[in-house]
């Protein structure tokens, strides 16, 4: 098999792995971001991934976003020296989830900003809130919702009509 053979495998295997995984990013068929660590946790960091033209064969280049990035790397070069040569990239993603804790044991996270506005006051300003996260869909409940729906996502005429003959047998008003 190829190295090009090996990469659109890797990859098609990691857009399946990590569809709808808002911590997952793909920049191009070759480069990839993954967050490690849910938005709110001040240990969270993000991988930055590309692969050379030999991937595999030869290690994908590595950047950490964060202030302790130098031991992040150094462990995970350690599992790229174990896996060179086979696909690695959803080991070594699941390898920092994992070890994420020894990982950012040394990080200081930034609580607070503290800005000085120009009569002398000080303003705190607080992180960003984290976005209301979408509930995903399995994929047979998609295939349920389109087995119900037409080709615009609507359902059927009368799918919530009554049925008069029912109606008729459990009475209404009295005729007398």
């Amino acid at each position: 098999m190829t190295t090009n053979e090996e990469q659109e495998m890797e990859l098609e295997a990691l857009r399946s792995i990590y569809e709808g995984d808002e911590c997952f990013k793909e920049i191009s068929p070759v480069s990839f971001q993954f967050r490690i660590g849910d938005l709110e946790d001040s240990k969270a960091f993000i991988l930055d991934v590309s692969w050379p033209d030999t991937y595999p064969e030869t290690a994908p280049q590595m950047s950490a976003v964060t202030a302790t990035k130098q031991l992040i790397l150094s462990k995970l070069e350690e599992q790229v020296v174990a896996n060179l040569g086979t696909a690695m990239m959803y080991t070594l993603f699941e390898w920092a989830k994992e070890n994420q804790e020894s990982l950012m044991e040394n990080h200081k996270p930034i609580v607070q900003a503290v800005t000085v506005a120009s009569s002398n006051e000080a303003t705190v300003t607080t992180p960003a809130k984290k976005k209301e996260k979408k509930e995903q869909l399995t994929k047979a409940q998609k295939r349920r919702m389109v087995s119900r729906t037409d080709n615009k996502g609507e359902l059927p005429r009368g799918w919530n009509w009554v049925d008069v003959i029912k109606l008729s047998k459990t009475g209404g008003k009295d005729d007398d």
